[in-house]
Order: C-alpha cells, then structure tokens, then sequence
C-alpha cells in the first residue's frame, strides 16, 4: 500500500509562506512579514536588528524599537556568542535572542517576545532567523535600505569605492574561519582585505595603496581586481603578484602598493605566502604571540619600485597547528600615536592581541574586541587606515 504524502504542519507552512513572500518583497517590508509570521505563530511579536558598520549597536530594521549596544545588551550578548539568550520583561513577558548568521558572517540579531516560548516555538524562531539572514545576505547587495540603517555616518567617496569591493566581514566552514575589520570605517583611503574559500584551500588578501586620498583607492581597486583575475585562473602565487604587479606598473606608474598574498591548504594546515613590502603576519598559538614565527625576507611594494628592482617574488611556507590564529595588519595599526605622542609600536599592539584572544572568545569577536580596544586608545580618531585580518585553522579531531 502506498504510504500517504507528509501534509507540512503549521509551523512549515507558515515559514513556506514567509521564504515565498520574503523572495518578492522589499528590505523595508521584511518588519511586517515577519510581524506576519510572530502573530500567526502565537508571538508578541519579532523584531529584526542589524549590527552597524563598527560593531558597536544594533539597529532596528523596523521604526520603534530602540538602538541596543552590543556590549551593553542581552541582545548583544546573543550577537557575540553567537548562541541564544532570554531576557526577562516586565508584565511577564520574555524576549528570546538569536543571533542572525549567514555561514560564518555575524548580521545581527532577533529578538522574540511572547508569554513563554517551548520548544516546538523555539525551533520556528531558529529556523525564522536562518531564513532572513539568508533573505537579509541576498537582498542588501541590491538595496541601500540596509547600508543606510547600519550607517552612523556619511561614508566619504574613496571609501564607498572600496567597500563595494569587499567580500563578506567573516567567511569560513568546518575548518577553518577568516575574518577581517577595516577602520576608519567612513574615511578608508587604500586599504583592503579579501578572501574566498574553495574546497581545498582558503585563499587571502590584504593591501595597503600609498597615501590616502582616492588615488590610492583606485591603486588598491586595481590591486583586488588583479589579484581576484588571476586567482580565479587559478594562477600559482608568484605569478598572481606579478599581475598585479604589471597592471599597476602600467596603468598607474606613480603609485604603488605593499600586501600579503596567501593560501592555506585545509586539509594539512600549510601557510603558503608571499609579502610585497608589508609587515610580517603574526602567529597566535596558545594565546600567545610567537616572536618573528612568520618573519621572512622583505620584498618591495607593488608598481614601479618592484618593476625597477626586477624582482622574483618569494613564496613563504610554514606548517600550522591545530587552533592556531594567523593575524595580518597593515601598518597603520602599529603607526598610530598614543595620547603622549609616542608610536604605538609592535609590542603595545601584541600585548592588545594577548588580551583579546585570551578570553577564549571566537575568532570574529577576539577581532572585533580588539579593533576597538585599539579605536577606544585612539578616542575613535584614526590618522590612518587600519586593517585587520585573522584566520584560525581549526581541523576536525581525527578519529
């Protein structure tokens, strides 16, 4: 006898419904299908918070509801461990927060209010969140709705040029997690990170154009575009540099650039990299930093300098330990001037690394904490571009 087709329940149907009108609908719209959702699942009602371009707040996607801190708020404690929390309201009401994570990348949070909530309740609200974080992902390359509401300020042009240039904050998979931050947020002139996963390997990018004015902007957006071109020809590093190297050289012979052009293989953990002029990656292993582990030979910057030199670039290796964290930065994090005017230096900037990897958090929120240990020295006023971006490699124990 045939078995008879599996009739989805009311929880399915109700997200079926969501996922199918969320596809036709507007950024702005999503507050009320989702208010659409909570009514007919028995909520009080669902709100939806993006985090700003600085991690800092949260920011309603809705009118009404307040700006929540992200270190100041249940909602944002939620955001930073990645995992759920319940907040207790008066009239005996409670807010579930869950975190909205597309893959690897932190987008926010929602927060769900009811009387209770079991768990058959609690499960809808999960799967709500992985739907609209993928909703959210899809939709704001395409709408500035979203741009508008994480911003506090008005993005200058060079750095608007670059931003849209850049890959997600966080990427990652079972193996292995990158994760980058750029600052000053609004007023970035030539710097840039980039990364991408493919099934073996995890490939990064981090650069930094001579000066800080949109000529620089155009040397870095030159620079990605090379390095993107050739990584997806699958070029081997040396040659991936020099087509950089020679579109630069050409089109823009005044300018030059310094970065770090790098690939880790997942399955053995091996660092291959090659440095153009930029300081040294840091090896974190045990939350510690260890001195000069990743210290090689200087080469030239990108452009002329490295066309004049006729250089052969250099590639780097060295094996990795499970949990170890590899930190790229370039140099306007180790230039910046501390409120007595001395440099911030190498050893002030480890010693920050030290003490925001040692609380155990995850790669994405040691980052996150420590660019704003750096920014809070700094009273958010930086001279320069700061860049940031830390990997950790972290293989599955073998059986």
């Amino acid at each position: 006898m045939a078995s008879q087709p599996r009739v989805p329940g009311p929880g399915e149907q109700l997200l079926e419904q969501l996922l199918s009108s969320a596809h036709a609908a507007t950024a702005m719209e999503l507050p009320a299908l989702v208010q659409r959702f909570a009514d007919a699942a028995g909520l009080d009602r669902v709100d939806v918070y993006l985090v700003d371009l600085q991690q800092r707040s949260l920011v309603p996607l809705a009118d009404g509801p307040p700006v929540l801190g992200v270190d100041t708020s249940v909602a944002g404690s939620a955001y930073r461990a990645h995992a759920l929390r319940v907040e207790e309201l008066p009239q005996g009401r409670i807010t579930t927060w869950l975190p909205l994570i597309d893959g690897a990348e932190r987008l926010g949070v929602i927060g769900a209010t009811a009387p209770a909530i079991d768990g058959a309740l609690l499960r809808r609200c999960r799967m709500l969140a992985s739907l609209l974080a993928m909703v959210i992902t899809s939709k704001r390359s395409s709408s500035d709705s979203f741009a508008r509401r994480t911003r506090s300020e008005t993005m200058q042009l060079p750095a608007e040029m670059l931003r849209a240039f850049l890959p997600p904050r966080t990427i990652g998979n079972s193996r292995v997690i990158s994760t980058a931050v750029l600052e000053p947020a609004y007023e970035i002139g030539g710097d840039v990170f980039d990364h991408s996963l493919t099934r073996s390997t995890l490939h990064l990018a981090i650069l930094d154009a001579m000066g800080h004015n949109l000529a620089s902007g155009l040397t870095t957006a030159v620079a990605m575009a090379g390095c993107r071109n050739a990584r997806r020809a699958e070029a081997p590093l040396p040659e991936l540099v020099d087509n950089i190297q020679q579109a630069l050289a050409q089109w823009l012979p005044e300018q030059f650039c310094t970065g770090i052009f790098a690939q880790l293989g997942l399955a053995e953990g091996v660092l291959r990299w090659c440095n153009c002029g930029h300081p040294p990656p840091l090896l974190i292993r045990d939350h510690r930093v260890l001195d000069r582990a990743l210290e090689r030979q200087a080469q030239p910057p990108m452009g002329t300098p490295a066309l004049l030199a006729d250089v052969r670039w250099e590639v780097h290796e060295e094996a990795l330990q499970p949990g170890d964290r590899v930190l790229m930065y370039t140099d306007g994090v180790t230039e910046l001037r501390t409120g007595g005017g001395a440099e911030f230096g190498l050893e002030r900037f480890t010693d920050s690394i030290i003490r925001a990897t040692a609380a155990g958090e995850s790669a994405p929120e040691a980052l996150r904490q420590l660019i704003h240990s750096i920014l809070d020295r700094q009273e958010n006023q930086l001279r320069d571009d700061a860049t940031l971006l830390l990997l950790e490699w972290c293989p599955p124990e073998s059986g």
